[in-house]
């Protein structure tokens, strides 16, 4: 194969290698095991959802991405590297965004920023992360009189401060306004899509998971349950979709289906023409969260009671009530 040029090219160029691999990954606290053998890889370029219900092993997990807890087996690569055994260099290819921050609340954004430049070899211009993170205007503002959101966006430009190839956000929007969540959803789509940067986020939010994930790995009590993207977990998990229409006789129908384009077929051919108000309503992420909590509930039943792991699930279900 050749180029309009006539240089060689090869038909298949070789992909990129993971900017994060796991094999195998085994923790345990003395007789407690909290993970069993959990096998992942991240993409370059690309936002991976870790989602799992309290208790499930993510921050563990990624504790362990971090460099910060040593685990008790498996294989672990992170920017090529050992994160047990990654130094200096490596972590300067790594940002951090960590749930919540409670220091520097008296520095000024301009100033922290700056301060934070001089950790780094080549770190980006501060102004110019102001101007990305939308903070331009709040340079000369101390960190307690910022609002959430924008707090949020500070911890962001720290992390990427140093040109991290790899950025790990922990749970980024917790106590959100819907105006800051959309505002802060549109800032790390740009950075993945425009800046190219990796980034791993742990979330209990499905929509936002659903949102910004190019793909999901599910946890549950330990282990992996579901891995792919949104479409391909709704399809694994056989998650059902709801097709709404009008019969001809007037009355408001909808019927649940595993396969919504054979139930539209059928009613176009017994209708024998257009189906009124017809409306297919596809399974989302948090039906198919909620199914496979379920199933791991009906699994657990067998060996002993569940423990509160999912709480975080019914709250969630009551708030939405």
């Amino acid at each position: 194969m050749t180029t309009t040029e006539g240089t060689p090219v090869s038909p298949t160029a070789p992909a990129a290698p993971p900017v994060i691999e796991v094999s195998g990954l085994r923790m345990s606290y003395g007789s407690t095991d909290v993970l069993h053998g959990v096998d992942l890889d991240v993409r370059r370029g690309e936002v991976f959802a870790l989602l799992g219900p309290n208790g499930a092993g993510k921050s563990t997990t990624v504790e362990v991405l971090e460099g910060f807890r040593e685990r008790s087996a498996g294989t672990v690569r992170v920017l090529g590297t050992d994160p047990a055994r990654g130094g200096d260099a490596w972590r300067g290819r790594i940002g951090l965004v960590l749930q919540s921050w409670r220091d520097h609340r008296r520095w000024r954004v301009g100033e922290l920023l700056t301060h934070f430049a001089t950790y780094h070899q080549a770190p980006r211009d501060p102004a110019e992360l102001l101007a990305l993170v939308g903070l331009t205007g709040q340079s000369g503002k101390q960190l307690d009189q910022l609002s959430g959101g924008q707090r949020r966006r500070v911890d962001v430009a720290l992390a990427l401060v140093g040109r991290p190839e790899l950025v790990f956000l922990d749970e980024p929007t917790t106590g959100f306004d819907p105006e800051a969540r959309r505002d802060f959803h549109e800032l790390i789509e740009g950075l993945a899509r425009d800046e190219g940067v990796t980034i791993l986020l742990t979330t209990h939010d499905l929509v936002e998971a659903e949102r910004l994930a190019d793909r999901i790995a599910m946890l549950v009590n330990g282990r992996i349950r579901a891995y792919g993207t949104p479409a391909e977990l709704a399809r694994s998990a056989a998650a059902q979709a709801e097709v709404r229409w009008t019969a001809p006789d007037g009355t408001a129908r909808r019927e649940r289906t595993t396969d919504p384009s054979r139930l539209v077929w059928e009613l176009h051919r017994e209708i024998g023409g257009p189906v009124a108000d017809l409306e297919v309503r596809r399974p989302t992420l948090e039906d198919t969260y909620l199914r496979m909590v379920h199933q791991e509930e009906v699994t657990q039943a067998a060996t002993g009671p569940m423990t509160d792991a999912f709480d975080g699930v019914a709250d969630r279900q009551n708030r939405a009530a």
